[in-house]
């Protein structure tokens, strides 16, 4: 019952609370952002939603455009700003998913929504991870975030779809703010510490080909 139809409930009126209360907070952060990045302080890019549809995921922006002289967009860890890293750090820059959660896209809880890029390198076992909505937190995240290894981050999300109740997310709620204002498991898509999904699957098949 929870899973089918309550979660989805609570979902719609904690977001829309969050968004009131929070609005000031959103309203500066455009502001800022928009100063920082010189432009739109939104970021927009698709994700694979439930049952993998795919949706525009909305947050705000914590790199430039910055390019090289060929036109082609430096590393992640070059755009990123510092106020950037400040977004990361504190989760604000994922504040506008509110949004997503409020049309159903998302929910508070759930695992997150990666790029859809990765698709096809997902095993049959880790699309099931897309078999509820995608979460703002999850249960990875509460469990090293960006630290954690692609493997173990899967194997969450999938005890996650496997045990989804209002006492886990809950708890996942409380321990995701502990975790922000932490500020650890921080990590930049891309870098060697955080290898983008679909290189190191096919790093990984490579060396698997090599050692037959």
């Amino acid at each position: 019952m929870y899973a089918k139809c309550i979660k989805r409930i609570l979902d719609f009126f904690l977001s829309l609370t969050a968004l009131l209360v929070l609005s000031p907070l959103l309203l500066a952060l455009t502001v800022i952002g928009a100063i920082e990045m010189k432009g739109n302080p939104f970021f927009m890019q698709p994700r694979p939603g439930r049952n993998e549809k795919i949706f525009r995921l909305i947050k705000f922006r914590s790199m430039t455009d910055a390019c090289d002289d060929e036109g082609t967009p430096l590393p992640d860890a070059e755009r990123l700003t510092r106020y950037g890293r400040f977004l990361r750090a504190t989760s604000a820059d994922e504040l506008p998913e509110l949004l997503n959660i409020l049309a159903g896209q998302m929910a508070l809880v759930g695992p997150r929504p990666l790029a859809v890029q990765y698709l096809p390198y997902y095993t049959a076992e880790e699309h099931k991870r897309h078999s509820v909505r995608p979460g703002l937190t999850g249960l990875a995240q509460i469990n090293g975030r960006n630290e954690t290894t692609w493997e173990d981050r899967f194997a969450y999300d999938l005890q996650y779809v496997s045990s989804v109740s209002f006492r886990q997310d809950a708890r996942i709620l409380y321990r995701t703010a502990a975790v922000a204002l932490g500020r650890s498991g921080i990590g930049v898509r891309g870098e060697d510490s955080l290898p983008d999904f679909d290189t190191y699957r096919k790093e990984q098949t490579e060396k698997e080909y090599e050692s037959v």
